[in-house]
């Protein structure tokens, strides 16, 4: 979205909120949910592109250890098996180190090196990496997830390698990553399903995701749990920790406990919640 389109939007936004000196359009935007004027999720989905300001390709980033990366020396058939191993359609390429990465392989680009000329059974040779490679996207760590996805538009790139204040690869960055600050999670559909939300161990023990909607734990375990600026549980322990909690971390709310038994640098991914008083 180029600036002069942005802000023909936030106006347009504003116009319709009739936004008053004295409100913020955050403000008037959970009024309007309040009053029923625009759905839930199209409130959170308009909340969530206002605070793409407040955060950081840091804060969301797959963190440098985490890369699925190749080296130049590696050869045709590595690339390949790590594409196929872990459904990425991009595989960064570096040279040495991961502080050095030179490009980037498309899957469609390997595939078509994959294929031969039309009318013939031969089977191409394998190209080197470096003839297919892509050129990388490089930007800085502390830049915010607004001008991001404006860099991914405007450059029309689906990744981007982040590089810390020395120059070095602090981390990867994919435009699904920052759609997913805005929409919530994007299921790939060649993922296997994923267990439910909330299950039962016994009767006063549950194992909870931390995507669960905080409306459905209230309804089954008899809870008034809310808040204005998340809906899913995991959501809400961040909130109440000022930062994504960490693995062991405990909350008690309302006669329960919630132990964190999986997370990550960008979310809770699940939480046992147990009974206190019997």
């Amino acid at each position: 979205m180029e600036d002069d389109s942005e802000s023909t939007f936030w106006n347009s936004i504003t116009k319709f909120f009739r936004q008053r000196d004295d409100a913020s359009l955050e403000a008037l935007i959970q009024e309007a949910r309040t009053e029923g004027r625009i759905l839930p999720e199209d409130a959170s989905m308009l909340l969530n592109v206002l605070r793409l300001e407040k955060k950081q390709v840091a804060d969301i980033m797959i963190p440098r250890p985490d890369i699925i990366c190749a080296d130049l020396t590696d050869g045709f058939d590595e690339v390949c098996r790590l594409i196929v191993t872990h459904g990425h359609s991009r595989i960064p390429i570096y040279k040495e180190n991961r502080d050095h990465i030179v490009g980037v392989v498309y899957a469609k680009d390997l595939l078509k090196a994959l294929l031969a000329p039309e009318g013939t059974d031969a089977s191409p040779p394998h190209p080197n990496l470096e003839s297919i490679l892509r050129a990388p996207l490089f930007i800085s760590e502390t830049l915010n997830l607004r001008r991001m996805l404006l860099e991914f538009r405007g450059r029309k790139k689906h990744i981007a390698i982040a590089l810390d204040e020395y120059g070095g690869t602090s981390g990867l960055l994919t435009l699904e990553d920052v759609l997913e600050e805005i929409v919530g999670e994007i299921e790939d559909e060649h993922e296997p399903n994923k267990p439910e939300e909330l299950q039962i161990i016994d009767e006063h023990t549950l194992l909870v995701s931390g995507r669960a909607p905080l409306e459905d734990l209230n309804e089954r375990l008899g809870i008034r749990i809310e808040s204005e600026q998340v809906e899913t549980i995991g959501g809400y322990l961040s909130e109440l920790a000022g930062r994504v909690p960490r693995k062991g971390d405990t909350f008690t709310l309302e006669g329960w406990r919630f132990t964190v038994r999986e997370s990550d640098k960008r979310q809770v991914r699940w939480i046992l919640v147990e009974q206190l008083s019997l």
